[in-house]
């Protein structure tokens, strides 16, 4: 997900139609300039070389989402009822970026475990998979790096003790509650595509 404002000015986005190294390509209505969709940046036209902002974002099933936001207002097309529910399979990653540097994790893998907790470079991450949801964090508070530990449906901070919710990254309980952890931004892609576009990425291993 990506902030559309360039130079302060929103722009407006669609599907140019045709694929750039087996992903999609957007246009921008404004200049018509095409632009890479995993890289979210301006491949072609008169912004190239620009690049739009990542945003944090979740990957959350339909019915946990309207369980925590039950007010959600849903845009789409009157089509009926649709049914559309996405496995991730063994070859599928969930691919992070810090500071332009690109770290890959197999879902599954991530899924065995509920947690990992990471250190890539100087960034500890805190990386959480279950039921085709996923969330990345950094877990660092104040300058303090936190260990985290998973038991019976519950997210623990070592140092402290506090109690976290997983989805949201807010302390939920403990000394450390009403601190939240800052969500880092991420993508899925099968772990070949994410290395055609991050060819230095590294991968983390069990």
């Amino acid at each position: 997900m990506h902030d559309r404002r360039i130079d302060g000015q929103v722009r407006v986005f669609g599907n140019a139609g045709a694929l750039f190294m087996n992903a999609m390509t957007w246009f921008d209505h404004e200049t018509e300039s095409i632009w890479s969709q995993p890289w979210g940046r301006a491949i072609k036209g008169e912004l190239k070389g620009t690049e739009l902002f990542v945003l944090p974002s979740r990957v959350i099933t339909w019915g946990d989402w309207q369980a925590e936001h039950p007010e959600t207002l849903v845009m789409m097309n009157d089509v009926g009822r649709l049914s559309f529910r996405q496995e991730f399979d063994p070859g599928f990653v969930i691919g992070l970026l810090l500071d332009g540097r690109a770290r890959a994790y197999y879902y599954t893998n991530v899924a065995e475990k509920t947690i990992i907790n990471d250190m890539f470079d100087e960034f500890p991450i805190l990386l959480w998979a279950a039921d085709n949801n996923y969330q990345a964090y950094l877990r660092r508070v104040d300058g303090r790096t936190l260990t985290f530990r998973w038991e019976d449906g519950q997210l623990t901070d070592e140092e402290t003790g506090s109690t976290w919710d997983v989805r949201s990254g807010l302390a939920l309980a403990g000394p450390l509650r009403g601190q939240s952890l800052q969500p880092i931004p991420g993508s899925t892609a099968y772990d070949w595509a994410w290395e055609d576009f991050y060819p230095d990425t590294t991968f983390y291993e069990k």
